[in-house]
């Protein structure tokens, strides 16, 4: 096989499809849904130094959560398939969450 045709085959390997767009965009969406609650979650906490209720910094980490929340669905579609991205924005998940329920 030339290195032509070689090269060839591993990009089309690689190559991004709407294939499996359903697991991917459920994907995104429920593990971003929480995924983006646990990150402003993490920013509250940790980088405000927890914040009090109705103040300017829980505005912001509330508001914060929606586009983050966009920013994963729209990569989700990046991932090979469905089944990748259950996996990594799970894991993603059980990191964040695991960061903000394990330490005080």
């Amino acid at each position: 096989m030339s290195p032509v045709r070689a090269s060839r085959r591993s990009a089309d390997a690689y190559r991004y499809s709407s294939r499996d767009w359903l697991g991917k965009a459920s994907a995104g969406l429920v593990c971003g849904v929480f995924l983006a609650l646990g990150a402003g979650g993490l920013l509250a906490r940790f980088a405000l130094g927890g914040v009090g209720r109705f103040s300017l910094e829980h505005q912001f980490t509330m508001w914060l959560v929606s586009p983050l929340l966009l920013a994963i669905l729209c990569a989700c579609f990046m991932f090979r398939s469905g089944l990748r991205a259950w996996a990594w924005l799970g894991a993603a998940n059980l990191l964040v969450w695991g960061l903000l329920l394990a330490v005080p």
